[in-house]
C-alpha cells in the first residue's frame, strides 16, 4: 500500500473512489466501509483511496483526544491488509479543520477524476461536520461524482463504533470487544525501563510506555499473546505468551499505572522494542498484598493459570501455590 503524506501528493489525473474517516480500531464497521470502497472502485474502473488523518482530529478541535483503539502504523497494515492501495494520512490542523465540505471536496478533486464518495449515516466532514450525506449528494451532483452509500453496521442489536469498543473495553468485556472488533484487542508500545522491582521478585516485566492515550481495560491480572519485531505490528517476527499486570501495584504504595508484561519462557532484551499485547482473559483484579511473600506466591499461580488458559490442554509445569521454575523474560 503506498502512503501519501497529504491530499496534495495525490496523483494528477488519477481517477479516484475516496472513503474519509479516523478509522481508529479498523473494527467490523470499517472494514465494512473498506470492502463497498473497493467494491465500488472495481465497478467504477477507479483505484480506492482513504483519507484519514495525524493527529486524531479532536486533539486539534478539543484540544484532548479520545484515548485510542489502533496504534497508527497498525491501522494503516490493517488498511493494507483488506486491500487498500491508497491510503493519505493527511495533517490536521485548524486551517484544514476551517475549510468548509465544497473546499475540501475541490482539494481533492483538483486535477484528478473524483467518481464516487462512499459515506455511512455517520460520515461528515468540513467545517462543523456540515459536509453531511445530503449536502455532498448535492456537490456530488455539481462536481461529477456519485455518493456510495453503506449502512451503519449492527451485530447482535449492538451498533459497531470506536465508541462503542472503547466502552466495552474500559468495562472489562473483552469478549464483547473482541466481536465488534474481529480480533483480541491489543496495544502497542515502547518497552522502555522500569524500576527493576518485577526482577528482584523474580518475575521480570517488559514496561510499556505509549506515545499516545489508549484504551486500556480495568486494573488487573490479564493472560496475554505477545508479538514484536516485524516491519508493522500485524507481521512480527518473534513472539511470547505471558502475563499482563495493568495497575498501580498498590501493595508497594499507589503509583502510576502502567503497563508490564511477563514474558514467559523467554530471556532476552527488549529494551526500545516496539511490542504488541494482545488482552486474552482477565485472570483476576489487581490487589494489596499484606507483604512482598504474599504477593509472590500469588504470581506464582498467576502464572500457571496463564499458561493453561494460553494453550488449553497443556500439563501446568507446577500446581498453584507453587513456585515455577521457568525463565521468564523482562527488561
Amino acid at each position: 500500500m503506498e502512503v501519501l503524506p497529504s491530499l496534495d501528493a495525490l496523483p494528477v489525473g488519477s481517477r479516484i473512489v475516496v472513503t474519509v474517516g479516523v478509522f481508529d480500531g479498523m473494527h467490523r464497521g470499517h472494514k465494512a466501509v473498506i470492502a463497498r470502497l473497493t467494491a465500488a472502485a472495481r465497478e467504477l474502473s477507479a483505484q480506492p483511496v482513504v483519507v484519514t488523518f495525524q493527529p486524531h482530529p479532536e486533539a486539534v478541535l478539543r484540544g484532548s483526544q479520545p484515548p485510542l483503539l489502533s496504534d497508527p502504523r497498525e491501522r494503516l497494515a490493517h488498511l493494507a491488509a483488506v486491500g487498500v492501495s491508497v491510503t493519505v494520512v493527511q495533517p490536521f490542523d485548524r486551517a484544514f479543520a476551517a475549510q468548509t465540505a465544497e473546499a475540501f471536496l475541490g482539494r481533492l478533486a483538483a486535477d484528478r477524476e473524483l467518481v464516487g464518495l462512499v459515506m455511512t449515516p455517520e460520515s461528515a466532514f468540513g467545517r462543523d461536520r456540515a459536509g453531511t450525506r445530503a449536502v455532498v449528494r448535492e456537490l456530488g451532483e455539481r462536481l461529477g461524482f456519485r455518493v456510495i452509500d453503506v449502512p451503519a453496521l449492527e451485530l447482535d442489536g449492538d451498533r459497531v463504533s470506536s465508541s462503542a469498543i472503547r466502552g466495552l473495553i474500559e468495562q472489562g468485556r473483552l469478549a464483547d470487544a473482541r466481536r465488534l472488533l474481529g480480533r483480541r484487542y491489543a496495544v502497542v508500545g515502547e518497552v522502555v525501563h522500569g524500576d527493576g522491582r518485577g526482577r528482584q521478585l523474580g518475575y521480570p516485566t517488559a514496561n510499556l510506555a505509549f506515545p499516545e492515550p489508549v484504551v486500556l481495560p480495568p486494573n488487573g491480572i490479564y493472560a496475554a499473546e505477545t508479538t514484536w519485531g516485524g516491519p508493522d505490528p500485524l507481521d512480527p517476527r518473534r513472539s511470547a505468551l505471558g502475563v499482563a499486570s495493568l495497575g498501580v501495584r498498590p501493595t508497594f504504595g499507589p503509583g502510576e499505572r502502567i503497563l508490564e508484561v511477563h514474558l514467559l519462557d523467554f530471556d532476552e532484551d527488549l529494551y526500545g522494542e516496539r511490542v504488541r499485547v494482545a488482552f486474552v482473559r482477565r485472570q483476576r483484579g489487581e490487589r494489596r498484598f499484606p507483604n512482598v511473600q504474599g504477593l509472590v506466591a500469588q504470581m506464582d499461580r498467576d502464572v500457571v493459570r496463564a499458561r493453561g488458559i494460553l494453550a488449553p490442554g497443556s500439563t501446568p509445569l507446577s500446581l498453584p501455590g507453587t513456585r515455577t521454575t521457568v525463565r521468564l523474560d523482562g527488561k
